[in-house]
């Protein structure tokens, strides 16, 4: 088996695929006041970069996979932000109800951290190939305790997978900080910031709802 086959073989992308999907979905949960463009724009950006994803991975082409890849990340980010925008400009004007906001709220919330979780997954290590390819060589972001546990023999091979990135999405979106691993990277460290960043908007924007109902 060559070293391509047996990194195929090492790491699963149907989690990222799943999520990827689930932004989808949350996506079309949303209200028409907080959709950018036509509702049909964000689902077939994401199954047209998503299939591209997948087909080049399942060719083996590395680099193309990459790029559809960060433009896919790239696009999630774009329509959450959006419509992130849209909820705030919502507040003061009061068009949404208290339950709808608080359910597009949560949905957002989501998202936040599954576009992140797919943003680390995608850039760490130079991404999951290259991470698989290039093991303990591969420069990384994050520091996971099972990179420490040298005399574990459960740790030897270990090597991070998406839902190890979906965790440090879910802490630093719900205690502002990765509290699992440590953060090695300047451009980790900024996504963290900005992911904490969403993520407390979305609080402020619950809060100042809550106060505008009481």
């Amino acid at each position: 088996m060559n070293r391509d086959a047996l990194v195929h073989d090492r790491e699963s992308r149907w989690p990222a695929v799943v999520a990827v999907l689930a932004i989808g979905g949350v996506y079309l949960a949303l209200p028409e006041s907080l959709v950018i463009g036509p509702r049909w724009l964000h689902p077939a950006m994401l199954i047209v970069m998503l299939t591209l994803t997948i087909v080049t991975h399942f060719h083996g082409n590395a680099r193309w996979n990459q790029v559809f890849g960060h433009i896919l990340a790239g696009g999630i980010t774009f329509f959450m932000v959006g419509s992130l925008i849209l909820l705030v400009r919502a507040v003061p004007t009061s068009k949404e109800a208290g339950l709808a906001m608080f359910r597009s709220a949560a949905a957002l919330w989501i998202t936040n951290v599954l576009v992140f979780a797919y943003w680390y997954w995608r850039l760490d290590g130079g991404g999951p190939h290259a991470r698989l390819a290039l093991g303990d060589r591969a420069p990384r972001a994050f520091l996971f305790p099972q990179m420490t546990l040298h005399d574990e023999p459960a740790a030897a091979n270990w090597s991070p997978q998406f839902i190890d990135y979906l965790f440090v999405g879910f802490n630093t979106s719900t205690a502002f900080s990765p509290t699992d691993a440590a953060v090695l990277s300047r451009w980790a460290k900024i996504l963290n910031m900005l992911q904490a960043i969403v993520s407390l908007t979305i609080i402020a924007v619950l809060a100042a709802r809550a106060i505008n109902i009481v």
